[in-house]
């Protein structure tokens, strides 16, 4: 199911909305972090970094077959091997990953009709002790691109779906990734699992 919302600017225009260092170093992302599942490649903008930085696999999956087309051609340019990329209707399907992986990213999609489902989708696919990780388009600016404001969601209202979530629980407080984002990092907290 494509989201509603979710069309693509022009590629280098894109890549100049997000400061993608600081996003992965506020979320985490480094080479501690083993296997991720990534929802949404689109140009790679995210997937080859990400794939750089981690210590595993990256599982990337967009709807789009252009999208998948691209990022497998830019990590063959880069030389990066260690990401899987497929054509896949994620929010139909659910990830279907080989094993449960450290980190899902949920990078500017939960303006989706179904957010709730999306994170019990993201949820299943991560180990206990795992994160959800998500950045959106700020509600409280202008911003130069993103969904209209009446289906953006601000930080408190994913807050409240990951609530609907069994196991899902919010890490810490907002996270700032000026200039146009803010982050969420939400855990799977199983017994036992910290």
């Amino acid at each position: 199911m494509k989201l509603r919302d979710s069309g693509m600017p022009e590629e280098n225009y894109w890549e100049s909305l997000f400061d993608i260092p600081l996003v992965l170093a506020r979320l985490g992302i480094d080479s501690t972090t083993r296997d991720v599942a990534e929802l949404g490649c689109g140009y790679g903008t995210f997937a080859l970094p990400v794939a750089r930085a981690i210590g595993g696999k990256l599982y990337t999956f967009d709807i789009e077959g252009i999208m998948v087309r691209r990022t497998l051609e830019r990590a063959r340019q880069a030389g990066i091997r260690n990401i899987v990329c497929r054509k896949r209707d994620v929010m139909e399907f659910g990830f279907d990953v080989p094993d449960p992986v450290d980190a899902v990213l949920l990078f500017n999609i939960l303006h989706s009709q179904q957010p709730v489902r999306l994170l019990r989708h993201a949820r299943a696919t991560i180990r206990p002790g795992g994160t959800v990780l998500v950045i959106h388009w700020r509600t409280n600016v202008s911003t130069p691109r993103g969904p209209v404001l009446d289906i953006r969601p601000g930080p408190e209202q994913i807050v409240a779906w990951a609530r609907q979530v069994d196991k899902l629980s919010c890490k810490h407080g907002v996270l700032e990734l000026p200039p146009w984002h803010y982050g969420l990092v939400l855990q799977r907290i199983d017994a036992g699992s910290g």
